[in-house]
């Protein structure tokens, strides 16, 4: 009796076991899933042809309904689905992969009956494909490329009265610049963007760049400039590549660039350098200087005050000067303890190559900004200036952590002093 038992046992776990692989084949089928369902099946039938009259011979195969499953790898992509007759087109539909597409019966449709498939996906190169209606293929499956380039950064820079727009690629690109009345768009040719690039553009503002979006187009990234009103009409646009050696990128820049040259902001520059004094670098002003460079990243630091031959170049070496000239005994202090004379061009010039090392600079750059941009744009100029790669929100919260830190410190001096 035992051993009918288990040999009952032994069969009810057969059949489990048979109907768990069953259900795991199932669901693993992409018609365990509810597909999109397309309709595309033209209004009228091909003509009649003498073989026609044979159809019944393959009976199940000519008149039974005709589907074919279209998916993508990687899914999700768009899809453009063409009828074509003898070269003339007879339906369209749009659908979402994976899609199921329903077609004329085999028997309905003639010998050059097709379909024609476009995938398109954001970041993927778009592809092509075609099927005859009357052959026995129901699956299609469509492998997309990734673009060739990416746009990994992008930074906005804006400063005395000029603004430069940066884009930084991992392959060299095409890039078409189209100016319109108050905006202006970047075309960068297939080039795909990263997502947190994506949310940093759409952050860009200054004095005369009222907003920046980032569309994907087809295979090109459209970036989208709105201009301040008028501001277009006393500006030029110039575009420039470089490369940036240490990460291997490309960079690709667009200024906007007053049609005079700047005269008047360059006067007004020099003017809010003069009117720094030793308080701006020295002091409580050390303090946030620290707290912004314990902030940010040394190398991206050193690479927003490094000359690379942008415009903002001929004001960083100014403010060194005027650093040096406003450090204690003219002398420039560095973080690894070297001292550079503010008086010497050539110890000028080696303060200069790292920049991002010399003490008070932040400072200096800080109070040099507030001098010369009064107004709501303070915080987005001075990142500009120093992390144009950061985060805006980021860095604004780091620029009030460092604001606080050397109010505390003049606070408690004057309490000192007052006592």
């Amino acid at each position: 009796m035992a051993v009918f038992e288990n040999l009952h046992s032994v069969r009810l776990a057969g059949r489990s076991l048979l109907c768990l692989c069953l259900c795991l084949g199932f669901l693993g089928s992409p018609a365990a899933f509810a597909l999109e369902t397309v309709v595309l099946i033209p209004e009228d039938r091909a003509d009649w042809r003498p073989s026609s009259l044979f159809a019944f011979l393959r009976a199940g195969h000519n008149f039974n309904e005709r589907a074919v499953v279209v998916e993508t790898s990687p899914e999700g992509a768009g899809l453009d689905l063409f009828y074509v007759r003898s070269n003339f087109q007879k339906r369209y539909e749009q659908a979402e992969s994976p899609a199921r597409v329903l077609l004329p019966r085999r028997v309905d449709a003639g010998p050059r009956d097709s379909v024609t498939i476009r995938a398109f996906l954001e970041g993927y190169r778009q592809k092509e494909v075609s099927i005859r209606v009357q052959s026995k293929q129901d699956r299609v499956v469509i492998e997309l490329d990734p673009l060739p380039n990416q746009l990994v950064a992008a930074s906005h820079v804006y400063l005395a009265g000029r603004a430069d727009l940066v884009f930084l690629t991992k392959e060299a690109l095409s890039l078409r610049v189209q100016e319109g009345e108050d905006n202006f768009n970047v075309i960068l040719a297939e080039t795909a963007q990263d997502s947190a690039v994506a949310t940093s553009v759409a952050s860009f503002e200054s004095p005369l760049v009222e907003g920046v979006e980032a569309l994907q187009l087809g295979e090109d990234l459209l970036v989208r400039v709105r201009t301040r009103p008028g501001v277009k009409a006393g500006y030029e646009l110039r575009s420039r590549q470089t490369r940036d050696e240490l990460r291997d990128l490309y960079r690709y820049s667009v200024e906007l660039v007053p049609a005079d040259g700047g005269v008047e902001a360059v006067q007004r520059a020099r003017s809010a350098l003069a009117r720094l004094g030793p308080a701006d670098v020295t002091g409580c002003a050390s303090r946030l200087d620290k707290v912004l460079r314990d902030g940010l990243e040394p190398a991206a630091l050193s690479r927003a005050l490094s000359p690379r031959g942008a415009f903002t170049d001929p004001y960083l070496r100014a403010a060194m000067k005027r650093l040096g000239e406003l450090s204690p005994g003219q002398q420039i202090a560095m973080l690894d303890g070297t001292v550079y004379s503010g008086g010497s061009q050539l110890e000028l010039a080696a303060a200069m190559s790292q920049p991002a090392d010399a003490r008070g600079l932040l400072a200096l750059l800080h109070a040099f900004v507030v001098q010369l941009e009064p107004g709501p744009y303070q915080a987005a100029t001075f990142g500009g200036l120093i992390a144009p790669e950061e985060p805006p929100e980021k860095f604004e919260a780091l620029l009030v952590e460092a604001t606080v830190a050397a109010s505390s410190c003049r606070a408690g001096t004057s309490a000192s002093r007052g006592s």
